[in-house]
C-alpha cells in the first residue's frame, strides 16, 4: 500500500530552513490562524487539540524530519505518525505551509470528496505516513518503523505524538515495553500533555501520573519539556536516545493561544462561530 504523492506546491510556500526558535514561533503563529480559519470554515474539527500540538508540529517539519516535500517517499526519510489522528486540521496545514501540496486547498477540509479528512490518509496525503484515528495505534506503528530501520538498512528515526488521554489505550504500553527492550534509540515519542481529552480532565478519568517515571521504569529515555518552547522542543527533539528510546513529556495547553480556548474541554469538538473567529485571529495577530 503506498503513500501519496506530491503535487508541486506553491511558490511561494519554500521557506529557509532550519528556522531559529523566534521565526519557529513566528510560523507557528500562522499555522494557528489558519487552523482557525480552517476549522471554522469547515464547521468540524478538533481546535483545542490542534492548536496544543501545533508548536511540536512545527518543530518537527520545519527543523527536525529529514523529509523531502518534491519526493515524500524517499527510502531515507524520517517517519512521523500522528497518532491524535483527529487533529488533522494542525497536520494538514503544517504539511502544506512546509510545500507537501498547496495551502489554498485547506480549503477543502472535511468537504465531500476532499482528500483532507478528518482523520490523516495515506494513500491521499502527501507527507502522512499512517492513517489514524482510532487511539493507541500510532505508537505501534512509529515503532515497527523504528524496527524497519534496521532491517532495511536505512538510518532514518522515527517519531510519534500521542495525546495523554491517549495513552489510557493498552497498546501503547505493550509498544512502550517492548520499544525499550529492544533499546531503540530511534524511536521518539512525544505526549501532547495538555490534560485534557474528550469531556473531562485526563486526571479525572484515568489518571496516567507519574507519567515520565512510568517510562522511564519501561527503558525509555524521558526529557520533560514545555510543550510550547521552540528552543526547549529543537533540544529535545533533535538528539536521538543514549541507547534507549526517547520519551518527550511536552507539557502543553489546550486551545493554546486563544484565551478563550485554553484549558477549555469544550474546545476538544468546538467550533468557533464567526466572531470568535475574529476575536481570536485579532488576538494572534498581536
Amino acid at each position: 500500500m503506498g503513500l501519496a504523492r506530491a503535487v508541486a506546491p506553491d511558490p511561494g510556500q519554500t521557506r529557509h530552513l532550519p528556522l531559529d526558535p523566534a521565526r519557529l514561533a513566528a510560523e507557528a503563529t500562522e499555522v494557528r490562524k489558519r487552523i482557525i480559519t480552517t476549522i471554522g470554515q469547515a464547521g468540524l474539527g478538533h481546535v483545542g487539540g490542534d492548536l496544543s500540538v501545533t508548536d511540536i508540529l512545527v518543530t518537527l517539519f520545519f527543523n527536525v524530519l529529514k523529509v523531502d516535500p518534491a519526493d515524500p517517499l524517499k527510502a531515507d526519510r524520517d517517519r512521523f505518525v500522528l497518532s491524535k489522528g483527529h487533529c488533522a486540521a494542525a497536520l494538514y496545514t503544517v504539511l502544506a505551509r512546509r510545500g507537501f501540496f498547496p495551502e489554498a486547498e485547506l480549503d477543502t477540509f472535511m468537504k465531500p470528496m476532499s482528500r483532507l479528512n478528518g482523520h490523516p490518509n495515506r494513500r491521499k496525503v502527501p507527507g502522512v505516513e499512517a492513517n489514524t484515528g482510532p487511539l493507541g495505534h500510532g505508537l505501534p506503528i512509529a515503532l515497527g518503523a523504528a524496527l524497519g530501520s534496521a532491517v532495511s538498512g536505512q538510518p532514518f528515526r522515527a517519531f510519534c505524538v500521542t495525546g495523554d488521554g491517549e495513552l489510557q489505550e493498552g497498546s501503547n504500553w505493550e509498544a512502550a515495553m517492548f520499544a525499550g527492550h529492544r533499546r531503540l534509540s530511534n524511536l521518539t515519542l512525544i505526549v501532547d500533555r495538555n490534560g485534557l481529552q474528550q469531556g473531562a480532565k485526563v486526571a479525572d478519568t484515568n489518571d496516567l501520573s507519574p507519567l515520565g517515571e512510568k517510562f522511564a521504569a519501561f527503558g525509555w529515555e524521558v526529557r520533560d519539556i514545555d510543550g510550547h518552547d521552540h528552543a526547549a522542543l529543537l533540544d529535545a527533539l533533535s538528539r536521538p536516545g543514549d541507547g534507549k528510546p526517547v520519551f518527550v513529556l511536552a507539557r502543553t495547553v489546550k486551545g493554546k493561544g486563544v484565551s478563550f480556548m485554553e484549558h477549555g474541554v469544550e474546545w476538544h469538538h468546538g467550533v468557533p462561530t464567526a466572531d470568535q473567529i475574529e476575536a481570536a485571529l485579532k488576538e494572534l495577530s498581536a
